[in-house]
């Protein structure tokens, strides 16, 4: 017989009060349930010890709960560490720990694949195969911080949505992770030590915007005219840079963040001076910082990583004309843990 329990995390908390109303029970149950669930871990509800027998009888009659786990890890020469997490039969996502003089960083994966094929990106050379619900995204955060607690002594202090997959194509499920992720009832971590990263999904910028976040909002930029973005990322012929520089003026009127724009230098692609310049007359319509990306080999690609004398002059360029600029040098390479190369094939 098939089990028709549904996972509980998958469940909204209007949803939950209304099954837990009809089951007669008292209204602070949905509370501790929840504080049990995302704060404490359980996914036994006979653990949880401060539920009535009734609804602990409710629980088991109803639900389940399912959790990602880490499956293996890698540990770069740099110390970054690459975990695996696995999902269904034979799949798995990425994660990843990139520890640092003062932070410890976690980037999380959003979906199971991606169907966006920016063409530097080896993700974006997977299918898409499905979201990752709002638990299997917090179970990659709260795994990796008892992983950093255990061989660190100390909790991560950042999380990006920059593993794989698009965020704003899972948008529910991500501004719920979130949610539980800073939730008193949860990891209480401060949205301002959160980052999501989007190709720039112009409409779901704008949606965000109206709803007042609390996270950062990086734009994977690249290219800064559209002739170069239609070429690597196919995102643009449908989100243009004058649209999504609209969205993201909306986006900072409302809320007042300042955007990153994400920038990987390619070798003769968008890397010149004059690209520079293009960048900085963008930059300058609204407040906003730039990270330069060092480009991470990929497989079957034609990119190349730009020189060091040319980064250093279009990191320049962006310095003398007061562009608040910093340049990320690839943490994670030689295990295929670094920015765009997050790609385990599921078989």
């Amino acid at each position: 017989m098939t089990s028709c329990k549904k996972d509980i995390r998958n469940i909204t908390r209007e949803e939950l009060a209304l099954l837990f109303e009809k089951n007669s029970s008292p209204k602070f149950r949905i509370n501790q349930v929840l504080e049990w669930i995302w704060k404490h871990y359980e996914s036994d509800f006979n653990k949880m010890t401060n539920i009535g027998a009734n609804d602990i009888d409710f629980l088991n009659k109803n639900f389940i709960i399912n959790k990602l786990e880490i499956s293996t890890f890698t540990t770069s020469v740099d110390g970054t560490i690459k975990f695996l997490f696995e999902i269904d039969k034979n799949r798995v996502v990425e994660g990843v720990l990139i520890p640092q003089l003062n932070r410890l960083t976690a980037c999380i994966s959003s979906q199971v694949g991606c169907s966006l094929a920016c063409k530097f990106c080896a993700t974006g050379k997977l299918k898409m195969y499905r979201n990752l619900t709002a638990g299997e995204i917090y179970d990659q955060v709260f795994s990796i911080n008892q992983y950093a607690i255990k061989k660190f002594k100390k909790p991560i202090t950042n999380i990006v949505f920059m593993g794989m997959g698009e965020p704003l194509l899972n948008v529910k499920n991500v501004l719920t992770s979130i949610h539980y992720i800073t939730g008193s009832y949860g990891m209480g971590m401060s949205a301002k030590r959160i980052t999501v990263s989007t190709v720039g999904i112009t409409k779901i910028i704008r949606n965000i915007a109206d709803m007042n976040p609390n996270f950062n909002l990086a734009i994977s930029l690249h290219a800064v005219n559209n002739t170069t973005r239609n070429e690597i990322m196919e995102i643009n012929k449908s989100n243009n840079l004058e649209d999504l520089q609209d969205a993201l003026t909306y986006f900072y009127e409302k809320t007042a963040i300042k955007p990153t724009y994400e920038y990987v230098l390619l070798k003769g692609i968008n890397d010149s001076i004059e690209d520079a310049k293009k960048l900085i007359k963008f930059c300058r319509k609204i407040p906003s910082k730039v990270n330069l990306i060092e480009y991470n080999k990929v497989e079957n690609t034609p990119y190349e990583k730009t020189g060091i004398k040319r980064t250093k002059l279009f990191l320049d360029t962006l310095e003398k004309n007061n562009i608040l600029v910093k340049f990320r040098r690839s943490r994670g390479e030689d295990i295929g843990a670094a920015c765009g190369q997050l790609a385990t094939q599921n078989k």
